[in-house]
């Protein structure tokens, strides 16, 4: 297009005074004198260099100018192509739905399934339940070919048998925002649940420290639980709930702590206190408001939630001596192999990840987003601190028993301890 356009320049694209100027040099019958309005023009063979030189001046400029055209042409092209987001949430809307496995919280279900329909306008199955629940389920029905679930929405280690399984993508090609690929927008960059290999399975959102040991205030005073020794005392024998740290979740992050703090001998002196274990989230929070059981350890705030606005005596155990566990919560993300819906799990993992999805996240789990652009200072109203407001990197990285490198190091052998210990 270039070309053909400098080929037929012609001298009638010249500016009226250069036309002047060149017929009177070309007829030969004007000179300076005769045209003294005209600009000196040189005489004989300068004539026709002149004349040459201008319409070389004049070829360039004309050469610059198409360039130009094609140059901003193709910007223009480029900005009304679709981009990689548009041509995933058209090719969403025609999948039509996304399956998400997510914790067990009535709250968070209604916040994201109301939010996410609204802005998209693709349909979002949750399927709420334990973490390992979901993941039992995603491997079940993958060993038997079957497509079900598109992303899961977990905790800790939970989704590392999937990875084990080959049952999870490669989740960095389902990052596609500039503000959720671009480690400048999370508190500590990147962080990987599956942190030992090169391959990035299951990203972790979520960093806060929290008290996962609660009390029935009706039952027991906040000064007989300051100390993990105070579960020692032969008072609380059969009053004290666990959430069975033998499955991945918080009961097992929270058993792997107190491995790393207080060591195998305080932990077998803890299984003779004849502790009520479950794997049920509501039983434990329920026998605990109802005053069966003094205390539970394993158990988040979102869990307590509705009996908290219900005004029944459950608290948090503060101010541990021990120190509280960083932690990941419920905020780890992994995409399902071969998701039945690809392009729409693609836009439900941005929105999550974005600062629209982690603040609506962070305040229905009431859990602490690594997002530097979302404010978690809030979070102290429940006893609980985003990891970005109260300690550095390095201190996470030291405190934290869920990443892949230490379930091998700490959760391992303190899970052997509990197969052990826990008939």
């Amino acid at each position: 297009m270039v070309l053909k356009f400098i080929q037929n320049f012609r001298f009638d694209s010249l500016a009226p005074w250069e036309r002047v100027r060149v017929r009177a040099v070309r007829s030969g019958k004007f000179t300076a004198k005769a045209c003294p309005h005209l600009s000196p023009l040189p005489e004989g063979e300068e004539v026709r260099k002149s004349v040459g030189s201008d319409n070389r001046r004049n070829k360039v400029f004309v050469v610059v100018l198409a360039l130009s055209f094609v140059f901003f042409t193709q910007l223009t092209l480029a900005a009304q192509s679709p981009t990689e987001w548009e041509q995933t949430l058209a090719a969403a809307r025609k999948e039509g739905i996304v399956v998400v496995g997510i914790p067990a919280s009535t709250e968070l279900r209604t916040l994201i399934g109301e939010k996410f329909k609204n802005k998209f306008g693709i349909s979002i199955e949750l399927l709420a339940a334990r973490g390992p629940e979901n993941v039992t389920r995603i491997l079940t029905e993958y060993s038997a070919g079957v497509r079900y679930y598109d992303v899961l929405v977990a905790g800790g280690a939970t989704p590392l048998p999937m990875i084990a399984a080959g049952a999870a993508e490669d989740f960095t090609q389902y990052m596609i925002l500039p503000e959720v690929k671009d480690p400048k927008y999370w508190w500590g960059g990147h962080i990987w649940e599956d942190n030992v290999s090169t391959e990035r399975y299951s990203y972790a959102f979520l960093c806060y420290t929290s008290e996962t040991w609660w009390y029935n205030s009706s039952q027991a005073d906040m000064n007989e639980a300051r100390t993990y020794d105070d579960l020692l005392n032969p008072k609380w024998k059969g009053r004290i709930g666990l959430l069975d740290p033998r499955n991945p979740g918080s009961g097992q992050n929270t058993w792997s702590f107190i491995w790393k703090v207080k060591g195998e001998e305080y932990l077998a002196k803890l299984a003779q206190q004849d502790l009520l274990i479950n794997q049920n989230l509501r039983q434990l929070a329920d026998g605990l408001a109802k005053g069966k059981l003094a205390f539970t350890l394993g158990l988040s705030h979102y869990t307590y939630v509705p009996f908290i606005k219900a005004g029944l005596p459950v608290k948090p155990v503060s101010r541990i001596k021990e120190g509280a566990h960083a932690n990941n919560g419920s905020g780890v993300v992994t995409v399902v192999k071969n998701p039945p819906h690809p392009n729409a799990a693609k836009i439900f993992v941005n929105w999550l990840l974005s600062k629209e999805g982690q603040e609506l996240y962070g305040k229905a789990m009431t859990q602490g987003t690594r997002r530097l652009d979302v404010n978690t200072t809030w979070l102290k109203e429940a006893g609980i601190q985003g990891c970005k407001d109260v300690m550095t990197v390095d201190d996470y990285l030291r405190l934290e028993t869920h990443l892949e490198s230490s379930v091998k190091k700490i959760r391992g052998p303190a899970v052997a301890l509990a197969n052990k210990l826990l008939k």
